[in-house]
């Protein structure tokens, strides 16, 4: 339960992070759907390590 509530809390953290990226730019005019899928991925991405980097470091701190 404690993973799930911290997905939660890092999926939004991380949204409203890289919402100030212009990831658009980085792509070639007209591939919006390569840019929202590569989007996604990044984001994907993001929100997994970050989980499990802070659970892992509460978890060797705790015990």
């Amino acid at each position: 339960m404690t993973k799930f509530v911290l997905y939660v809390l890092v999926t939004i953290l991380t949204t409203w992070a890289m919402d100030g990226i212009n990831i658009n730019a980085i792509f070639k005019k007209g591939q919006v759907v390569k840019a929202r899928v590569a989007y996604f991925l990044i984001l994907l991405s993001i929100v997994y390590l970050v989980t499990n980097f802070i659970y892992d470091f509460i978890y060797i701190k705790i015990f």
